[in-house]
Parts: C-alpha cells; sequence; structure tokens
C-alpha cells in the first residue's frame, strides 16, 4: 500500500518520493493519520476503507476550493485514492503549534473566505460528508428551503432510523422559514469548524482544515465555533472588524448547531438525542 501511495506523490509532485518515516497521528474520530517523511519531504496521509475514497475526493476538492479563495491558510491536497484496501488522502504537512495568539488574524481571514460567494445558490457541486455522514448539497436558490430539506429534515430521516425520538419535530421544520427569514447570501462555509478543526502553524500563521465544504449561510461556521469550545474573544472581534455579523445570529445560531448536535447522534448516539431535544425546545419558545 505504502509504495502505491509513495508513487503517487512522486507522480502529483513530479519529484521522487520513497518513504523512509511513517508515524501514527491524529487523523480525527474517522480516519487513521500517518505523517510521512523522507527525511526531507513530510506529507500527511489519512486512510480509511477503499469504500470511502469519495470522502477523501470531496474533501480534496473543498480544500482546493478554499484555497482559491487567497484568505486563510489550507493544506494543500497532493493526491488521493486506493491502494490496496485503503483509500487515502495526501495533504501539506504543516507544523502546528497549540499555544498560538492568531486568534483575531484567523477571524479576519475566515471573514475574507466567507466573501466568497456563488452565483448557483446555495449548495455545492457536489454531495460531501460531515464526519462519516452523506451530506447532501443539490444547488437550491432558498435558504431556509435549503436549509429544512438538505439539513435538517435529512438528519432527522438518518436520526429516526436510529431509533430517536424529536416530538417537535415537524413544528420546528415549519418554523423554519420564518426563523430563517434575515438576507443571506452564499457563503463559501468550512462547513465543520469545531476547535478541533482549526488551528496554527509554529509560524503563528492560523489555519483550518477537515472541511465539509459548500456554499451556505456564514453563520453556520461562527455558530459551531462556539458549540464546543476552542476559540478566543479575539477570533470575534477579528471577524466582526471584517464582516459583522447580522442582526438575529443569537437566536439563529442554536438552529444552525442543532444540525451538527443530530449528526452526533446519528454518528455517536448517546445523549445527543436529549440535547438535540432541548435544542429544538430553547428554538421553539
Amino acid at each position: 500500500m505504502w509504495t502505491e501511495i509513495d508513487a503517487h506523490i512522486g507522480q502529483a509532485t513530479g519529484k521522487k518520493f520513497q518513504s523512509q518515516q511513517r508515524r501514527s497521528v491524529s487523523g480525527g474520530c474517522i480516519n487513521q493519520g500517518y505523517a510521512v517523511s523522507n527525511g526531507k519531504l513530510n506529507y500527511f496521509v489519512k486512510l480509511n476503507q477503499a469504500s470511502q475514497v469519495a470522502m477523501f475526493e470531496a474533501e480534496a476538492l473543498g480544500l482546493e476550493d478554499m484555497l482559491a479563495t487567497a484568505s486563510i491558510r489550507i493544506p494543500k491536497p497532493v493526491c488521493w485514492g486506493i491502494a490496496g484496501n485503503s483509500s487515502y488522502i495526501v495533504l501539506e504537512w504543516l507544523e502546528l503549534d497549540g499555544n498560538s495568539n492568531s486568534g483575531e488574524e484567523m477571524g479576519r481571514k475566515l471573514a475574507a473566505m466567507h466573501k466568497t460567494s456563488s452565483s448557483q445558490g446555495f449548495g455545492w457541486k457536489i454531495n460531501n460528508t460531515i464526519g462519516s455522514t452523506p451530506q447532501i448539497n443539490t444547488w437550491t436558490a432558498d435558504w431556509a428551503e435549503f436549509y429544512t430539506k438538505h439539513r435538517l429534515s435529512y438528519q432527522f430521516q438518518l436520526a429516526r432510523r436510529r431509533g430517536g425520538n424529536f416530538p417537535q419535530q415537524e413544528k420546528l421544520l415549519a418554523a423554519i422559514p420564518e426563523l430563517l427569514a434575515h438576507q443571506v447570501q452564499p457563503s463559501l462555509v468550512h462547513g465543520d469548524l469545531w476547535g478541533g478543526n482549526a488551528g496554527c502553524t509554529v509560524t503563528g500563521e492560523p489555519v483550518i482544515f477537515d472541511p465539509a465544504t459548500y456554499f451556505g449561510d456564514r453563520e453556520v461556521d461562527i455558530a459551531m465555533t462556539e458549540l464546543f469550545g476552542g476559540f478566543s474573544a479575539a477570533f470575534y472581534k477579528g471577524y466582526n472588524a471584517v464582516f459583522p455579523l447580522d442582526a438575529g445570529y443569537e437566536k439563529r445560531k442554536t438552529l444552525y448547531n442543532l444540525y451538527h448536535i443530530l449528526n452526533h447522534f446519528n454518528l455517536f448516539g448517546g445523549g445527543y438525542a436529549s440535547q438535540a431535544n432541548r435544542m429544538i425546545d430553547q428554538i421553539l419558545r
């Protein structure tokens, strides 16, 4: 497997590559991660089952779209494919430093990325994944319709199959057009922006990775930064200095974070269903 991956790296970069060192590093909850090196060049490799290659292709395309905005630092995708029984994606290696004070710069640069829009509306070129859950990105002109159909309704359908019970589901879905009545321009969003998918290089440059990219309301990214913590007050100061949040965000953020809590129920089960029901009650008050 590694011989095939090394060869693909060489083909993609035009520089022959033969890994001499491979060490396991975090690849998130879904994938295995490895740092590979030939002593001079370093890459980050994520592995999964061969059947998951489309997930890595979508990740690469999302990274490329974010890179094209020339705003915030993104690890460059090198290549992806199938080797043996595994699918893989190879990314630029970025040495991260967990003790940076670059929050304000990260906020400014994320705001710059969010200013990238789409004339096609809300959605994306292909479906991708949120974690390992399919994420439907069918182009839709209306944001409330997109969020109802392709985000919450889809997650509720999956949750029912897992035995989830959400008594106020239909009432919530019917209320979304009113809850999301603000003017929304499609923004290129990261889509899965919690603290574990953001960091800073050893030189102090903010970086985001592991995206679930699409064009949506930029508030979905900001809301998720509040869901699991990890972002400083300076981050929000920097963001609002470039692209101030619209009035009503504080009410909408719980609705946007409900998507991720439902997804966590679908991925991991446990107490996420009760958390989702509490959020629904809060939204409908």
